[in-house]
């Protein structure tokens, strides 16, 4: 018992000599975390059927832009759009893909743009652009975040 309470004091007396180390301060690792998060930049972009085996960010994203950028196509190309207002072979398109995967298509038009009905495609673009694949939303240090894409969609007149 005697040896035991003697090794019981040393090991007490050298470990805090040991480990004679400051634990860090909550605040600073907080701070030191949200330095090394990028805000601009999502850990993981929007994901798509076919796209989702790929592993490199870079691909995945242009696999989901190409992707959706052929979604849209194909989908105006089926409507009155294309008939309608042929001078307009391509229309950008933001799309908006919200943290529940919920997709939104905003046509973008030039500041001067009066080939066509602006308010028309608008209309045509919302009614049409309905019905896509299950979308995985971006992530961002893995919760689900809102992510903006203008993509140019060109539209084939045949």
């Amino acid at each position: 018992m005697k040896y035991l309470l003697a090794f019981l004091l040393f090991c007490s007396v050298v470990s805090c000599k040991w480990f004679d180390t400051k634990a860090p301060d909550e605040q600073e690792l907080l701070e030191q975390r949200l330095n090394e998060i990028n805000l601009r930049e999502v850990s993981s972009y929007p994901s798509i059927a076919g796209c989702d085996a790929l592993m490199d960010k870079n691909e995945r994203k242009e696999c989901f832009l190409s992707t959706m950028a052929a979604l849209i196509q194909k989908k105006l190309t089926a409507d009155t759009l294309i008939v309608e207002y042929a001078e307009a072979d391509t229309i950008k398109v933001e799309v908006t893909v919200f943290p529940d995967a919920t997709l939104n298509f905003e046509p973008k038009f030039e500041t001067d743009s009066t080939a066509y009905d602006t308010t028309a495609v608008y209309r045509v673009i919302k009614s049409s652009l309905v019905n896509f694949p299950e979308i995985e939303p971006a992530q961002k240090e893995g919760i689900p975040v809102t992510t903006k894409f203008t993509l140019p969609v060109v539209i084939n007149i045949e």
